[in-house]
């Protein structure tokens, strides 16, 4: 049965009442021509509230911060022409993360599509590689059940985000509005239920181990899987590490948490991952950052249970011994189902070397020195906020050092863009967090760089009151460029020094915010507390670091998980 009496209406009064159907709170856009007649149903209903962005790469960060803050899909509408293509680079974004979004787009009228019309372009070809799928409605009669459908692949299976390309005619057209309760789509069903057989298998190989580690991703946080996730580890006593993507799974103040792992991620788990006998990768994709080259990878034997949704994810890079289908919370309770009466081997002597590892000490650092040092920052950021804040970050050095100082003990307040690498992410996102997450803690890590991306939303940050913390971390380079060319270019500094910066704290005091530079490492802990008391203001923190410190662990590109520069080495 339908949930909503059959009534004629306009294209756009669909739009509108599909994305009510849907319980959409908020919507991030950017009004122009194609969509002005879905602008003018928003404007006149209360249910949905739309956030004007600046720019709508904005709109999709926006919508995709919201949405992995929140469990909800995150919405983003935005015009025909430009207005897509401006928004690719946050489609993209959420396609290398898996972030469910809906984005609406507007199109030129169906007479002219494939004419050169005036901010015409080919929204489907361009968007095809990047989204989970996409749609062009061309009758208004399909335009409810494609909204339906698109909410229904974003957020089942392997999340996505999901294109739904609207012709400005359509929206004008009228058909009588029926929204369906449910999508039935014969070539797309994905599987929730793992295998019983390769589940008894994985549990038989768990339970067999003398070197066992936990590797999970972003598929755990995602799929809200943490407290299951949080079961197993204790149960099985098993040391465990999170990619960039998975941090807050597990808590990170845990004694059985060993880290991040890969290209900057600790000594202790790249060892330990590299040297286990058998390996439990659940909702991870063993990416080309977090094992290196897989040559050097498979140089070690061990058994390899594999859990994902996707079973395209599955022995794509490295070939795995137990492949398991299925949704990650489902085959989680089949496992512990299995293994409450189970014990599985005395693995001291695996704890114990693991224990030898972590006293290296690979995050160490230089604490006295007189020029103030990005990881003390996140040190204290972390103490100031006592871990509960959400972080969001740009991309570059100041993202991994607050991946590794920044204790995450819960899923869903590490927001950062993992597999484009997007530099400008971290504000917009922040914007979405905040409006998903009111009166939450919100900081954006950033460098100089970065935040100069996407830097007009602190604008849009004025008009909606958005009280989020920006820590910028100046060390007057593209940090990581920087930190590459000084390793691997011969200290030539090509195009990676910033030798024009604005003023910060009177960039933030125009847009109506405050600013505050922060030159001694004496005065980072006062600012920041500052900062934070300050609940209802956007504060701007330029915290003026060390020009040549660079990211420690780093594994050089091509080589092995073990193959790490550390800091001793200096």
């Amino acid at each position: 049965m339908d949930r909503v009496k059959s009534t004629e209406l306009t294209g756009a009064e669909i739009v509108v009442r599909c994305l009510q159907e849907e319980g959409v709170e908020v919507v991030f856009g950017y009004p122009g021509g194609a969509v002005l007649f879905i602008y003018d149903e928003l404007f006149k209903q209360d249910k949905v509230k739309h956030v004007l962005v600046r720019h709508e790469q904005a709109a999709a960060h926006a919508a995709d911060g919201y949405s992995r803050s929140s469990k909800k899909v995150g919405v983003a509408l935005v015009t025909s022409g430009p207005g897509v293509t401006n928004a690719v680079t946050g489609i993209a974004t959420a396609y290398m993360d898996s972030i469910p979004l809906v984005v609406l787009s507007g199109q030129v009228s169906t007479p002219y599509i494939g004419l050169d019309a005036f901010q015409e372009c080919d929204t489907v070809g361009i968007t095809r590689p990047i989204v989970k799928h996409n749609f062009l409605v061309k009758n208004v009669a399909d335009l409810a059940s494609t909204i339906k459908k698109a909410f229904h692949i974003a957020t089942t299976g392997r999340p996505g985000p999901v294109l739904v390309d609207i012709p400005k005619d359509v929206t004008a057209h009228t058909c009588e509005f029926h929204y369906p309760e449910s999508v039935q789509m014969r070539s797309y069903n994905p599987v929730r239920k793992g295998h019983a057989g390769q589940i008894k298998k994985a549990v038989q190989l768990l339970l067999e181990a003398e070197r066992p580690m936990v590797y999970t991703g972003g598929g755990v946080v995602l799929s809200d899987a943490s407290a299951q996730l949080r079961q197993l580890v204790k149960q099985l006593g098993f040391p465990c590490t999170n990619t960039l993507m998975g941090l807050g799974a597990y808590p990170a103040t845990d004694r059985q948490f060993l880290g991040m792992l890969g290209m900057h991620g600790t000594y202790e788990a790249n060892m330990a991952m590299q040297h286990c006998d058998v390996l439990l990768a659940i909702g991870a994709r063993f990416d080309d950052r977090v094992i290196g080259n897989p040559a050097h990878f498979a140089q070690n034997p061990r058994k390899i249970i594999h859990i994902d949704i996707d079973p395209s994810s599955i022995s794509k890079r490295v070939k795995v011994d137990v492949p398991i289908v299925g949704n990650i919370p489902d085959v989680l309770d089949d496992l512990l189902k299995l293994l409450k009466e189970a014990k599985g081997r005395d693995i001291k002597s695996w704890w114990k070397q693991i224990d030898e590892w972590r006293a290296r000490d690979c995050l160490r650092y230089d604490r006295k020195s007189a020029i103030i040092k990005p990881q003390f920052v996140l040190e204290k950021l972390y103490e100031v906020t006592k871990g509960e804040a959400f972080v969001t970050s740009d991309v570059g050095q100041h993202q991994m050092w607050a991946a590794q100082f920044y204790k995450f003990n819960e899923p869903r307040r590490w927001i950062n863009s993992g597999g484009l690498g997007t530099m400008g992410f971290g504000l917009p996102a922040a914007m979405g967090v905040q409006l998903a997450n009111p009166g939450a803690t919100v900081a954006c890590v950033t460098g100089e760089s970065s935040i100069q991306m996407c830097l007009q939303e602190l604008s849009t940050c004025k008009q909606y009151r958005l009280p989020i913390k920006i820590i910028n971390l100046n060390n007057k380079y593209m940090g990581m460029v920087r930190q590459w060319q000084e390793f691997f270019h011969g200290n030539r500094y090509s195009e990676s020094y910033m030798d024009a910066l604005p003023d910060f704290v009177k960039l933030a005091e125009g847009y109506g915010h405050r600013g505050v530079l922060i030159e001694k490492p004496a005065d980072v802990e006062g600012a920041l507390r500052e900062a934070f008391a300050a609940k209802k203001d956007l504060v701007f923190l330029d915290f003026i670091t060390d020009q040549k410190e660079n990211v420690y662990p780093m594994i050089p590109g091509g080589k092995g998980i073990t193959e790490m520069i550390l800091y001793e080495d200096l």
